[in-house]
């Protein structure tokens, strides 16, 4: 009976291992991509923007809700965007149940008196939350093009300028720019932050779109071919990454995405591990949503390749990676004991050691990611070899909150669409906790994730007796990771 559960708890951690050895192969193809993509010149038909009747009527889209500390930032910084005012029409599209509707009310009209085309639309109910609200805003969007920025986004004057122009190519649909982290060295939750999406932003971004693969609009920071909206069957609101969502069904439906590196779109990063908490929780539920939605019609597909159907389940399994995570993270201490009493299980253990090579490979792509933002000097490698193992550890005390996120999204329970509360703070003296929208009540995680905490220093523990230290430094990463993410949901509640 006891070897029967032991091959049980072998066979679940072997596959576990192996989905995350998959997942890292993939992220080396598209560092290989990469860097081929980064050697290239590229070529693309422009609109000429100093013919006046090659400037394409665009209407911007600002999705709000209860956005009191950045309401006024946002508006004065999209009024200083630099475009006809001819062609530009902007939508402020507010959900807000506070009283910044009648704050953003009066520096809309304000806005209006200097001459802008800005419109300040609130509906009656959420119903489909931010897709809901693109949706009807697009119902009478005058732009053939819409640019949509959340509300803590700022980007530059010429930001229209350096995207709209290329359009100029009919099949293309989307036009998405890199984020940038205009708090990045807040605290040591923004760094990693930063460091998570900056390599999204570079390797899977413009790995996949090098070779045609499909990518994502990120949400925000980017713009849609109105025509294209429509055409993939316009935004909907069951799933919580609704830009996944129309995305995937823009690309089944041949529209190509256009992604630029080089175009930097500032925001902010959450700076409390509650804020963070939420939208962990958002895109890891509605990635998984995503993949229980799509996946079918992407490997069904006739019109795209079997490289492309890969890395788009792949994509659409990024989350699940997570749920791996924790199973191999869970197991490793049974698996420890399973080998001590075993002998004969010995070479099952001896193969399972290559699946370290997983951590090297994420280790290679994400310098080469770093690199490409902060610089190759041997400072800067060392720098990133602290914040990959910092980064590392903290993704392992988030597994059990993202694999409870990613199991509802693959069961289909619906959740209520969370937004991350902004703070509008950008120095290590500013304080957020004045913040009236950050929630107060305690995770219910957090009691398990502490357990998990000094079970994985019982990990390093049975290391001794044991006389197997193969993975101490996991157990030592897993107990630092659940202990960072315990005690900053507690103080974050001071």
């Amino acid at each position: 009976m006891g070897l029967i559960i032991a091959y049980i708890i072998i066979a679940i951690y072997s596959v576990a291992l192996l989905l995350i050895f998959f997942y890292s192969l993939a992220q080396l193809n598209l560092l290989v991509n990469y860097l081929g993509y980064k050697r290239r010149n590229q070529v693309a038909p422009k609109f000429n923007l100093l013919d006046p009747k090659e400037i394409p009527y665009v209407t911007i889209q600002l999705p709000v809700y209860n956005e009191e500390y950045v309401m006024e930032r946002l508006l004065e910084n999209i009024a200083k965007i630099e475009y006809p005012k001819s062609k530009l029409e902007i939508q402020v599209l507010d959900d807000s149940t506070d009283d910044t509707v009648h704050e953003t009310a009066a520096r809309v009209k304000a806005l209006q008196e200097t001459g802008l085309d800005i419109q300040h639309i609130c509906r009656e109910n959420r119903q489909g939350f931010k897709a809901g609200a693109l949706k009807e805003g697009l119902e009478i969007a005058k732009g053939e093009f819409i640019a949509i920025f959340d509300a803590d986004f700022l980007p530059s004057s010429d930001w229209l300028k350096k995207t709209v122009l290329y359009f100029k190519d009919p099949e293309i649909g989307v036009v998405q720019t890199r984020w940038g982290h205009i708090n990045r060295e807040y605290s040591t939750l923004t760094r990693i932050q930063a460091f998570a999406l900056d390599a999204h932003f570079t390797l899977e971004q413009v790995g996949r779109n090098a070779k045609g693969h499909f990518i994502n609009f990120n949400g925000t920071a980017g713009i849609w071919r109105k025509e294209c909206i429509i055409d993939a069957g316009n935004w909907e609101g069951d799933t919580l990454t609704e830009d996944l969502d129309l995305s995937y069904r823009a690309q089944l439906k041949n529209w190509k995405f256009k992604y630029l590196e080089d175009v930097e779109t500032p925001a902010e990063l959450p700076v409390v591990i509650s804020a963070a908490r939420s939208q962990q929780f958002r895109w890891n539920k509605g990635g998984a949503e995503n993949f229980r939605k799509t996946v079918v019609n992407v490997v069904s597909a006739k019109n795209i390749s079997f490289k492309t159907k890969f890395h788009g389940v792949m994509h659409l399994l990024n989350s699940s990676m997570f749920l791996c995570v924790f199973l191999v993270a869970l197991l490793s201490i049974p698996a420890m004991y399973i080998k001590a009493l075993y002998p004969q299980l010995d070479i099952v253990f001896t193969l399972l050691s290559f699946f370290v090579l997983s951590t090297i490979i994420l280790f290679v792509c994400y310098w080469f990611t770093y690199k490409s933002i902060q610089g190759s000097s041997f400072d800067n490698f060392i720098d990133y070899i602290k914040l990959f193992f910092t980064f590392f550890s903290v993704a392992l005390g988030f597994s059990l909150h993202n694999s409870i996120a990613v199991l509802e999204g693959h069961m289909g329970k619906r959740s209520e669409f969370v937004r991350t509360p902004k703070f509008n703070l950008n120095n290590l003296t500013d304080s957020w906790k004045g913040n009236k929208y950050l929630t107060r009540k305690l995770s219910p995680n957090m009691i398990l994730e502490a357990i998990l905490m000094v079970y994985f220093l019982f990990g390093m523990y049975s290391a001794i007796p044991l006389n197997d230290f193969g993975l101490f430094p996991f157990h030592f990463m897993l107990f630092i990771g659940f202990g960072f993410v315990f005690t900053k949901s507690l103080t974050a509640r001071a």
